[in-house]
Order: structure tokens, then sequence, then C-alpha cells
């Protein structure tokens, strides 16, 4: 039974790269935003992605979608959006008295919240129910969002006017909050002829929603020792510390299920059927950035989320494992 979980790891991982292969026809770069993407999608979550403009956000998930054959809708967040622009609405017909369900741009495979902090808070709290329970209530009714589903979330860090910082509970919900950083020089030169020509490569469809949705449950047949249980527990609860004044919140429950989820995942994509403690210290930051709420004391004296989750990965070392 284990040599054919084995095997069917090894597949899922030679597939998985053949997906990478075909996004990187079009995507120049990018390396950490397009494996956590992948991880993101086998671990069932959501994704913040935090850059500049112009660093191929949009362009990644729309190439994404087309070679995972699901969906895609793009949402501009804007400041009057309302929460019915999202999930739809109730349509009366005058012609013949009843009312009808008009549905949203939610309800697809793969949603991008083009720079979703521009959108006030009753539009954002509009998504928690879909982020968390992947279903939407429209009047007297819930309608069951399609499957896969994910949100990729882009923030500018650039522009503060006009944009509402968005509530801890939907913070919360992300599986990874993402910092994508401009492309190298060599990069930027591959850019430049590749979209000075007459047209884009031409990507293959490898994989439908049955197929992502089996991966998702190969994910969670992945093996998590109790010893990297500990560890996850162990690095959660160093976040939680009362007597670290530059700390205000720590991670939630929800930062040690993202952890071990997302291990599974990038243990799945990696061709193996169980957990290694690199796995879990490769996802520490961007599981748990935006999970951490600093005090003004911390914020005042210079730190930052990363710096922090740098000082707790060096003070919790992980677990010795033998045979892995």
């Amino acid at each position: 039974m284990s040599k054919l979980l084995e095997s069917q790891a090894q597949e899922t991982q030679a597939l998985l790269e053949r997906v990478l292969y075909e996004l990187k026809k079009v995507i120049v770069g990018q390396e950490h935003l397009l494996e956590r993407l992948l991880v993101a999608i086998v671990a069932g979550g959501h994704v913040l992605v935090e850059g500049a403009p112009g660093l191929a956000k949009t362009l990644t998930l729309k190439c994404l979608s087309q070679v995972m054959s699901v969906e895609f809708k793009r949402i501009q967040f804007t400041p009057d959006l309302l929460p019915s622009d999202l999930i739809g609405t109730r349509i009366y017909n005058p012609a013949s008295g009843v009312f009808s369900t008009e549905t949203g741009p939610l309800f697809a495979n793969f949603i991008l919240a083009d720079e979703i902090n521009r959108a006030p808070a009753k539009v954002q709290s509009a998504l928690l129910e879909a982020m968390q329970e992947h279903q939407v209530t429209i009047g007297r009714e819930t309608f069951p969002l399609k499957a896969p589903f994910l949100v990729m979330a882009t923030q500018n860090p650039i522009e503060s006017e006009g944009t509402f910082n968005l509530p801890e509970a939907q913070l919360d919900r992300f599986l990874f909050k993402l910092l994508i950083q401009y492309p190298s020089a060599e990069e930027e030169m591959v850019i430049i002829q590749r979209m000075s020509g007459e047209s884009l490569a031409e990507l293959e469809a490898l994989l439908d929603a049955e197929v992502i949705l089996g991966m998702m449950r190969q994910a969670q047949a992945v093996y998590l020792d109790p010893k990297l249980m500990q560890y996850i527990v162990d690095l959660i609860d160093a976040t939680r510390k009362p007597g670290q004044a530059s700390i205000l919140y720590g991670a939630s429950p929800r930062g040690s299920l993202a952890l071990a989820n997302a291990s599974k995942a990038m243990a799945l994509l990696n061709g193996r059927t169980y957990v290694t403690p690199a796995d879990i210290e490769k996802l520490i930051h961007d599981c748990l950035r935006h999970r951490i709420i600093l005090s003004y004391e911390g914020l005042a004296g210079g730190l930052t989320p990363d710096k922090l989750l740098d000082e707790i990965r060096a003070s919790v070392p992980p677990p010795a494992m033998t045979g892995v």
C-alpha cells in the first residue's frame, strides 16, 4: 500500500512539474509565487499577494486557470463596490411576479480579487462565508460554490489613499500572504523580448477540476508525524507569549492548521507521502506573517512580522527525525 501511495505521489509531482513548465512559457521569474499557488490549490487555501503593479499577478492566475482547465473570474475592487456585486442578488420579474436569483462572479473556480483593500468592510465581509464555507447566501437561499475554489487577492503596498485595512478575521482565512518583488535585470530583458513578440505561447491544458480534487485528497492523506505536529504547535505558541511586549496578538489555531495543511501539500509537491521539518520551515513566513499583530512598541522599534518570525524560527528548533 505504501509503495502505491509513493508511486501516486511521484506521479502527482511529475504532473505539477509539467504545470510549472507550462506556466513558465508565459510567466518570467516569480518562482516563489508559482510554487506557493500550487501549494495553496492542493491544500485548499486562499492567497493574499502584496506587490507593486505590473508584476504579472493577474496574468499568473489567468494562465494557471488555463493550464488547470477551470473557470477564472477577475473582480476589480473599488470603494463603491457592493456585496451583491460579488455574490449576486435577487431580481424581481414584474411580468411573472416572481423573484429569480442572479449569481455574481464569485461563482467560478479561481477568483482574482484585484486591489482587495480598496473595498469597504461590508464588501470584505461578503467574502468571509465564501472563503471559509465555500458557499454564499443570497436572500433565504444558500448556494454552494464550485470546487476547487481559490481566491487570490492582491494589495498594492505603494498607495494607501482610498484603501481600507482588511479585517483580522478575513486575513486569518488566507492560507498565505506572499510578498513579491521586482524581477531581476535579466528577467526583465526576457519579459521585454517575450512581450514584444506577435503573441504569447499557447498553454496546454493539463488538469481538470476532478484531477485537482484528487490531488487535494492525496494531500490530506500525507503523513504528519506527531513530533512535527508538536513543532508546529510550539511555533504558533511562540507567537502568543504574553511576556513579549512587541506582540499584541499572536497566530490563531487557523495558523496551526494552515501550517500543517500547507506542509502536507508541499510534501506532495516534492513527491513524498510524509512531511519533513524542511517543508514546515519553508512555509513559516508565508503562513504566519499576516496572522501576527505587532504592538506600537514593536512597530516603533522597527520590528516587522518577518523579523519576528526569524527570531521565533531560531528559538524553536525542529525535532530530530530519523530516516528523513
